[in-house]
């Protein structure tokens, strides 16, 4: 007796999305509070109540991404694909102003989102995250039906399609320069590849050029900075390392990370209580989120977040265990890579054992683009889920 007669609809993992609720409910109480302390007109914008429409919108996604047929995207990869690398070098091409309407601007040195008439800011590259895993995922499947028979040469061509996919988009991103979701396609691309199939040896090659990249790396920009300035970071990018480095000397880079971890620190347990927050910072509804749940609710609340965040990826990884195909698998191997590199980025930014890279907290932080982008994910493994057989003896 297996559930192949069941619909996607009654397989769903309610347990999964109690989980996205709550962190729903988080981000509109965190966003309700920072937004008080915004200059301005900001502080009349309504951000929790857009927060909460673009949640509705996302569960709307979500039912889609759900209930539309496994192998169609599969089938769609190439066009999804095709379609959001085109929307990146659009934005990429597309002049500042059009006119006298600012249709691509240029925020914090960076030219990532287009400002449409109506929608308001749409950044493609996030939703590049989910078409990157879709590819991927569907090459790596395509490629072990066409070689039955693994052996370090068919090892060492599916990381070259992997890398190649990869590439194109993230040398797009990395010239907007958006070094934080470069960093996320890097993250989605080594949790896939390391579910493919490649076997270790290569694998653990291949993490030894990594590090020892990483190495070099850090020596030139140590010993040779003016050549790190020219030819690697822009301008406000090392503005950001310095001011994460010495935030005492670069007070101007360094402060929102400085002013972050004085609200957590102030929480201490408790917290100070709900809009009881007194340590101001700009971007507190959006990167720093995490820094007024720190410090309005304590380490508690800190706790009950980062927890919560554990179980869904925990259910997401089950899901991808449990999974009959493998391209299931590698699509939630995606999506949790994506998730957990960003909870790990955005956290360790906040208490600064990060640098600042711009990576929002996944479910939390403001943003219609980021938020939609998570559903989506969410829907792909619940789609995975409700296509996973199970047998009374198994």
């Amino acid at each position: 007796m297996n559930n192949d007669n069941q619909t996607p609809w009654q397989q769903i993992d309610f347990t999964l999305l109690f989980f996205v609720f709550l962190l729903m409910c988080i981000s509109t109480v965190a966003i309700y509070s920072a937004q008080a302390s915004l200059p301005g007109d900001l502080k009349n914008f309504n951000f929790a109540g857009r927060q909460l429409t673009w949640y509705f919108i996302g569960a709307f996604v979500l039912s889609l991404t759900l209930v539309i047929d496994f192998d169609r995207f599969k089938q769609l990869s190439w066009y999804l694909y095709g379609f959001g690398v085109s929307l990146l070098i659009l934005l990429a091409i597309m002049p500042e102003y059009i006119g006298s309407y600012q249709i691509a601007p240029v925020t914090n040195g960076a030219k990532s989102w287009f400002v449409l008439p109506g929608l308001g800011s749409v950044q493609p590259s996030e939703f590049m995250k989910i078409f990157l895993i879709i590819t991927i995922a569907s090459t790596s499947v395509n490629h072990h039906e066409k070689h039955q028979t693994k052996t370090i040469q068919t090892d060492l061509i599916l990381l070259a399609k992997i890398f190649g996919i990869a590439s194109l988009p993230l040398l797009i991103v990395m010239a907007q320069p958006d070094l934080g979701t470069a960093m996320v396609f890097t993250a989605i691309v080594i949790s896939i590849t390391l579910v493919s199939g490649v076997r270790w040896r290569l694998l653990s090659l291949l993490s030894l050029l990594g590090v020892a990249g990483i190495s070099a790396f850090v020596f030139i920009f140590f010993k040779f900075p003016a050549f790190f300035k020219e030819h690697l970071l822009d301008d406000y990018q090392l503005a950001r390392f310095y001011g994460w480095l010495a935030p005492e000397e670069y007070a101007d880079a360094g402060y929102q990370a400085t002013k972050a971890i004085l609200a957590i620190g102030s929480g201490k347990l408790e917290g100070k209580g709900y809009s009881d927050g007194t340590v101001y910072f700009p971007e507190a509804h959006t990167d720093f989120i995490f820094a007024v749940i720190g410090e309005e609710f304590g380490f508690i609340g800190a706790s009950v977040t980062i927890s919560i965040f554990f179980l869904l990826v925990y259910r997401m990884i089950h899901t991808a265990l449990e999974s009959n195909e493998s391209f299931g698998s590698y699509l939630c191997a995606g999506v949790i890579g994506m998730l957990t590199f960003q909870v790990f980025q955005n956290i360790g930014m906040t208490i600064r054992i990060l640098p600042i890279t711009g990576i929002p907290l996944p479910f939390v932080s403001y943003g219609g683009s980021a938020l939609l982008t998570y559903m989506i994910a969410v829907g792909l493994v619940l789609n995975v889920r409700s296509r996973t057989k199970t047998y009374m003896f198994e």
